[in-house]
């Protein structure tokens, strides 16, 4: 069953973030678009460069009011220590979220049971705390935040303009399409 159009499940972790400890329940989630992007694990090679794509992004993020929320199997002790010592994780200025047991990659089902670590999983999940996009794949393939990017406003567009939908590669400010009959087999 896939996790499109359901609610984040409950859950309670810690996340370090601008140098505090914070905890995050799904409540946290709600009432702004949030971004979760789970990782295998901090001090890995593929890992900080994700971090620091999402840091290069995260203006972009806010100015759609947007949340983004890193997520490893590790705990937010060793989040605080990969914040200070990766200059890549250093320019993070979102929350780092630790998920020791592993709540989290079950409940979004990015889980590797024989490793206890997580498969690369974004999720884009609106205001109401609902998942709308998701993408899931293997470790050795880094994302392009970019493109999760494009993704939140596109979801953000059809959330605000019910009965449109956003055509392959739309950016923000393109056309959209308005489904009907008269469109059928002309495009």
């Amino acid at each position: 069953m896939s996790l499109i159009n359901t609610p984040v499940k409950p859950f309670k972790v810690n996340a370090f973030h601008n140098g505090k400890f914070i905890e995050l329940t799904e409540a946290s989630l709600k009432g702004k678009w949030s971004v979760v992007i789970f990782m295998p694990a901090a001090f890995t090679f593929n890992c900080p460069t994700e971090v620091e794509d999402a840091a290069a992004n995260y203006a972009e993020f806010q100015k759609a009011n947007a949340e983004v929320y890193i997520v490893t199997t590790d705990t937010h002790f060793s989040h605080k220590v990969w914040h200070e010592t990766s200059p890549a994780v250093g320019k993070a200025q979102f929350p780092l979220v630790g998920d020791p047991t592993h709540q989290l990659t079950r409940a979004f089902d990015v889980h590797i049971e024989e490793e206890g670590l997580a498969l690369r999983g974004t999720f884009v999940i609106n205001p109401e705390g609902v998942i709308k996009t998701l993408e899931i794949h293997s470790n050795e393939i880094a994302r392009d935040v970019s493109e999760t990017l494009r993704k939140l406003k596109a979801a953000q567009f059809t959330a605000a303009n019910p009965g449109q939908v956003c055509p392959a590669k739309w950016k923000e400010g393109e056309k959209t399409l308005k489904p009907s009959l008269d469109l059928v087999g002309k495009i």
